[in-house]
């Protein structure tokens, strides 16, 4: 199976009729548009039919114009600017309800994240973080702060995290060279995708670690040294990088957790709620008399 979407356009070239080679020059030179446009938007922009973009994508041999979309999509995963985003968001909402419009590609990132996640890696993951001696999460930039989230709850339930949030290879090195064959490796990286991140999670891969990656596609260079691989969908053009999957996922590793540690954990957070407690962590009534203890 032919991947690449250029290469396809170039392979049938020569069986393409005359409406389908002008679909075929606006992608090879403004695919980073044409991905996020619908087969009728982007029919009209060329001057066909949508039933001919239709035609054109069944012709490359794609099931359908949405996995003719979705190719274009794998195509610029790495290559939207910051400008870019802007103008593709802007002109994907334009004047529409902006509340509704980004709550329900939210809603669609977890609905594909459902479908597309493997329960196998998912399993295998939740199993190596419990039996692992410690634990390593790399996670820089926006990516640091599902990061933090995930190593705040498992350092409570494990006590044993590493977190790993700057591209300096000098202080990430000084943090991983100890990292071994009985650890296990969690790297959280999304388009535009941390070359620092890649690197480390090789170097753990390397020392036989079991390296888990949470990234939004098979195709993420995270993937190939990965030994669990957890899909999350994320909008790669959107103005800001859309995590809600991402932490969905991450939840639910955490719940699973707790699962299959139940009782282990129970003890610890008994443990906790006593010195949380003692120290008076929490605010047991604010200035009304409000005893928040008892509600």
């Amino acid at each position: 199976m032919i991947s690449n979407l250029l290469v396809r356009i170039d392979m049938h070239r020569n069986k393409l009729s005359k409406s389908q080679r002008r679909i075929a020059g606006f992608i090879e030179e403004h695919y980073d548009k044409a991905a996020f446009m619908t087969a009728a938007g982007l029919g009209e922009i060329v001057g066909v039919s949508e039933s001919t973009v239709v035609r054109f994508a069944t012709q490359l041999g794609y099931d359908g114009y949405p996995f003719l979309q979705k190719a274009m999509q794998e195509m610029i995963r790495d290559k939207l600017t910051s400008i870019q985003r802007i103008e593709v968001t802007t002109g994907r909402i334009s004047n529409n309800d902006v509340v509704e419009a980004v709550l329900n590609q939210d809603i669609d990132k977890i609905k594909r994240t459902i479908e597309e996640v493997s329960r196998t890696d998912f399993k295998r993951a939740v199993d190596a973080i419990i039996e692992a001696e410690k634990i390593y999460i790399f996670g820089v930039k926006s990516a640091s702060y599902i990061s933090n989230f995930f190593g705040y709850y498992l350092d409570l339930i494990f006590g044993n995290v590493h977190m790993i949030n700057t591209t300096s290879k000098t202080t990430s090195y000084e943090k991983l060279f100890r990292i071994s064959d009985k650890d296990v490796m969690i790297g959280i990286s999304f388009p535009r995708y941390s070359t620092m991140a890649v690197d480390a999670m090789n170097f753990a891969h390397d020392r036989g670690t079991h390296v888990i990656a949470i990234t939004d596609s098979m195709v993420s260079p995270l993937v190939s040294m990965s030994d669990s691989v957890l899909i999350a969908r994320s909008d790669i053009a959107s103005v800001v990088d859309t995590l809600v999957a991402p932490l969905s996922l991450i939840n639910a590793l955490i719940v699973a957790i707790v699962i299959e540690r139940k009782d282990n954990i129970i003890k610890t957070f008994s443990d906790l709620e006593q010195v949380w407690q003692e120290q008076n962590i929490y605010a047991a009534e604010n200035e009304n008399g409000i005893n928040y203890e008892k509600i």
